[in-house]
């Protein structure tokens, strides 16, 4: 047995002194509709719903062991890390500083606090992750204390192996497939080279998403670089720039291998788990099963495990990610309306819309002329092509319109 797979499986075993296995769980539901043994590796039933918790123990037991009197640990997290951090501090009774950009949904920040207790101090600095982990390294400079990376820690990616470990024993065999979200790069490092280790034959898919593309980037350019602009939406997988380390582990990825998820598509996801199978997933966490249509062929009549990495996801975003789910499937438009100010001509406007058309939103902005007014109007319906007859229509009543749906924009200036 290597080195990676001997320190892997002591990181699995010194985490049953804090939690049992997550569960490994066959989904119906997706193994009908894809006609593949689709298993689910669900790390958002983790103490802190998510897996985060495992790197964090493995690697501040790890730095206690060989400096008991370094008991002063910073981290640097959009939230699941930084909950990891918590209960580790807690777990071994040691004092953390947790740095989150201002941008941390509220719950995880909550969670954070309550997972630490008096063990943690949180502070809420910059908008970006990679924002938050400058001043980390800038606190830990000065305080001397030890930083606990989220991914790019030898530590780090060791703990996150556990989750293979685990995986391997569950299901009594390596599986043909296994596919891991990718942030930073710990846990598909982990999981990769604890799979090479054991020597399994198991296929690799990676996916990351499409505003926060780390990893495609690292590959085409031959070695981690920093993007400019990032989409912060899928907060636990959004990183600017994945590590030097866990590039190193997965540099030999294949492009085809590594698929990239919307950030709306993954709305639709998530959605579909938490109506239909009552799973809660946070976005990073769905983005495994979210590539699923695109690899339909690759997986049938295989054995497939998704990673379901975290469920920390705060229900006030819900709205979000219902209105991303929508324009997604094309169900909800907006449109900029040239309206007549003459009586009668929203009446006009409203007798062309179909029995399945409801209006979600309808707002005067200005006047453009005297004779005319711009109104903001959010159409909703049951079906995409149902706009195809409801454009037709206006243009032939003589309605004048512009849709800026897609245009990122003016919508985000009006919408």
């Amino acid at each position: 047995m290597s080195d990676f797979a001997t320190g892997a499986r002591a990181a699995t075993e010194a985490l049953r002194a804090l939690f049992p296995p997550t569960p490994l769980l066959r989904n119906d539901h997706l193994s009908e509709r894809f006609g593949a043994e689709i298993w689910l590796k669900r790390e958002d039933l983790s103490p802190v719903r998510s897996y985060k918790i495992r790197g964090a123990v493995n690697a501040m037991r790890k730095r206690l062991a060989l400096v008991p009197e370094g008991r002063k640990f910073v981290c640097a997290s959009a939230g699941n890390h930084a909950q990891g951090v918590a209960f580790a501090c807690r777990h071994f009774g040691v004092q953390g500083t947790i740095f989150m950009p201002v941008t941390t949904p509220q719950q995880k920040i909550l969670k954070t606090r309550s997972f630490g207790g008096d063990q943690v101090e949180i502070r809420l600095v910059g908008d970006i992750f990679d924002q938050s982990l400058q001043a980390a390294q800038a606190f830990c400079a000065h305080e001397g204390a030890h930083f606990l990376s989220p991914f790019d820690d030898a530590d780090v990616i060791e703990g996150q192996a556990s989750v293979a470990v685990e995986m391997l024993a569950q299901l009594g065999h390596a599986p043909d497939m296994v596919i891991l979200p990718v942030g930073g790069g710990g846990l598909s490092a982990g999981v990769a080279q604890y799979l090479r280790a054991q020597r399994a034959r198991t296929e690799l898919r990676f996916v990351e998403p499409e505003g926060g593309a780390s990893f495609r980037a690292a590959l085409m350019a031959g070695g981690p670089v920093t993007l400019d602009r990032i989409d912060s939406f899928v907060d636990g997988a959004s990183v600017a720039r994945m590590g030097a380390r866990t590039f190193a582990a997965l540099r030999e990825t294949r492009t085809d291998d590594l698929l990239v998820a919307p950030e709306n598509r993954i709305c639709v996801t998530m959605l579909q788990m938490l109506n239909i199978e009552g799973i809660v997933l946070e976005p990073a966490g769905a983005l495994s099963i979210d590539v699923l249509p695109q690899l339909r062929n690759a997986i049938r009549g295989k054995t497939v495990v998704c990673l379901t990495s975290g469920g920390n996801f705060d229900f006030e975003r819900l709205p979000e990610v219902k209105e991303r789910a929508m324009r997604y499937q094309g169900l909800k438009k907006y449109l900029m309306l040239r309206l007549p100010q003459r009586p009668g001509a929203l009446r006009d406007f409203l007798g062309i819309l179909g029995p399945e058309d409801d209006i979600a939103r309808f707002e005067y902005l200005k006047k453009t002329a005297r004779n005319f007014g711009t109104v903001l109007i959010g159409i909703e319906t049951s079906a995409p092509d149902n706009f195809h007859g409801l454009f037709e229509r206006m243009q032939e009543a003589g309605f004048t319109f512009t849709d800026i749906t897609d245009d990122d924009v003016i919508a985000g200036f009006v919408i």
